[in-house]
């Protein structure tokens, strides 16, 4: 796992704890699930807006608070990025139908 996804998970672990005053992070844990993926919607729409406008670095900056949001997400589950890199890791060299084919199987 890259640096810096090791580095955020540690820090969203931390801010579970946190108090929701003090941390956005925090006070996102605090208000709950639903909270959290209100955030991850809008930040989706955002994405696509950015991409519409075909405006590279505004969809670098979407695409940064989309994966964000969704490490909170992750964290808020007891997750982490590692558990989605190694799902990644399993599906590499499989075409998308094989993927998708093994998912309706299994």
């Amino acid at each position: 796992m890259s640096e810096i996804l090791s580095q955020l998970t540690e820090v969203l672990e931390q801010r579970r704890a946190g108090d929701p005053d003090s941390s956005y992070v925090s006070s996102l844990y605090h208000k709950g699930l639903d909270a959290i993926l209100k955030k991850i919607g809008e930040e989706a729409t955002e994405t696509v807006m950015a991409a519409k406008d075909g405006d590279r670095e505004k969809i670098v900056y979407e695409v940064a608070d989309l994966w964000f949001h969704t490490m909170v997400l992750l964290a808020h589950e007891g997750l982490a990025a590692r558990d989605v890199l190694a799902e990644l890791d399993r599906r590499f060299g499989l075409s998308g139908l094989e993927e998708k084919s093994q998912r309706k199987s299994g």
